[in-house]
């Protein structure tokens, strides 16, 4: 019994060692495609994830691009508004030192009218008392006249003797 068992067993044996065998080759051949098919699928995704970074490469340097133009635009916008507004402030300053040359004259022809009317009514006035000065020296010389017209004996009438009485 136990040649037949060893007999039967080297039997199977032969063909179990034959079935391992091919089982290795074949787990081997799976094995290696297995690699094959991983190395296929890396270099794709290698060249995949390049193709994706060229892109974003490009987009991000096409946005780079657009914002420097913006920038670039902004940057020209506000040196045509400073530009514009040096010169607007430019023209007030001479307006304002023309107006200012122009109040200087004003003043000064206001100040010399204004002196021009003191002086005017000073002289007015000065008329003013002279002519009551005039007038009072008018008054007292016609007094003065008259005062001495009154003291004066040819002024008065004579005394005469009293009419001698009517007859009657």
């Amino acid at each position: 019994m136990l040649a037949g068992f060893f007999v039967l067993y080297f039997s199977h044996a032969e063909q179990l060692h034959k079935k391992e065998a091919a089982q290795k080759a074949k787990i081997e051949q799976e094995r290696v495609e297995a690699e094959a098919k991983k190395k296929v699928a890396e270099t794709k995704a290698r060249e995949d994830a390049k193709k994706r970074q060229e892109e974003r490469d490009a987009e991000e340097k096409k946005k780079q691009d657009e914002k420097a133009a913006r920038q670039a635009a902004d940057d020209k916008k506000v040196r045509d508004q400073t530009a514009e507004y040096t010169a607007k402030a430019d023209a007030a300053a001479k307006q304002v030192a023309a107006l200012e040359i122009e109040l200087d004259r004003i003043r000064k022809e206001k100040d010399k009218t204004s002196r021009e009317a003191f002086d005017l009514a000073k002289q007015v006035e000065l008329a003013r008392i002279a002519r009551r000065n005039a007038e009072l020296e008018i008054q007292r010389m016609t007094e003065m006249i008259s005062r001495r017209a009154a003291e004066s004996s040819m002024t008065k009438p004579p005394v005469l003797p009293p009419p001698p009485p009517a007859k009657s």
